[in-house]
């Protein structure tokens, strides 16, 4: 029979062995070490919220079929909303402005991240940064979850990408603050599921800061249409885009977004069509 000393020697040579494996073989084993710790202890609260990505406003005809779009999320009864890029098309200033101010209708917070066509050039984001200010990298709290928006573009660069050193400092001096037993969610541009069109190639390294936490979902756009990796308990997505002016990669005519609830401390989603007045 072993000690109790054996045991836990043992313990932390599994968790030494998963970590060395890195993110992409933990998601397919279905062995996330911060959710397997936190099993049972890191429930949060119940609530409900949207996911929209890729809205491409480019025209003025893109703002009636916003306050559409915000109107039927009204009836959804959400605490809040997550755009996970690509509010413009072409990072103009007055598309920014509009978009914001359509969005104020949903009258609950709208939770940007920068798209590669957020950017007006490949290095120029001001429209972005003034619009959205503290809205690059960042995370909030709501109902002893936490949510964490990131950074995950390489200026107008759409494929073969890599997610700049800012965000891996970021995540360095501030993932400290945050507890690793609460329900988080990660939400960004890039596809970050494995085998997805477009995932940046340093994907994986932006993961592995989240191999401790109780990481529950990671929502994503870029790649206009639907798309899941998951190991039961981390689910990876991408969904169709909700644009007036865009299609959908995937060849599907549905635009939409996801409508998610919390309950003991899982994300529960449905895709929701928008379907134009």
């Amino acid at each position: 029979m072993r000690t109790r000393s054996e045991d836990w020697q043992a313990l932390m040579s599994r968790r030494a062995a998963l970590w060395r494996l890195g993110a992409g073989a933990l998601l397919a084993l279905g062995a996330w070490p911060g959710v397997l710790r936190a099993e049972g202890r890191g429930s949060g609260g119940t609530f409900r919220f949207l996911v929209v990505n890729d809205t491409h406003c480019v025209s003025p005809e893109c703002e009636g079929y916003i306050e559409g779009l915000v109107r039927q999320m009204k009836t959804e009864g959400a605490d809040f909303c997550l755009h996970a890029g690509d509010v413009t098309d072409k990072g103009e200033k007055k598309y920014f402005g509009m978009a914001k101010e359509v969005f104020r209708g949903l009258r609950r917070p709208m939770y940007p991240v920068i798209g590669n066509h957020d950017y007006l050039n490949q290095t120029d984001r001001q429209a972005y940064s003034r619009t959205f200010p503290l809205r690059m990298n960042y995370f909030f709290l709501h109902e002893g979850w936490q949510f964490v928006g990131l950074d995950t573009s390489e200026g107008l660069k759409y494929e073969k990408t890599e997610i700049q050193p800012a965000t891996f400092q970021w995540l360095d001096d501030y993932l400290w603050r945050l507890s690793k037993r609460k329900p988080t969610v990660i939400f960004t541009h890039f596809p970050m599921g494995a085998g997805v069109n477009y995932r940046p190639r340093n994907a994986d390294a932006l993961l592995e800061r989240f191999l401790d936490f109780n990481l529950q979902a990671v929502f994503c756009g870029h790649f206009h249409g639907f798309t899941e990796r998951f190991d039961g308990a981390v689910t990876l997505t991408t969904n169709r885009c909700c644009s007036l002016k865009r299609g959908n990669h995937d060849g599907t005519k549905e635009k939409g977004y996801f409508v998610c609830e919390t309950r003991e401390g899982k994300v529960v989603r449905r895709f929701v069509e928008y379907k134009p007045d």
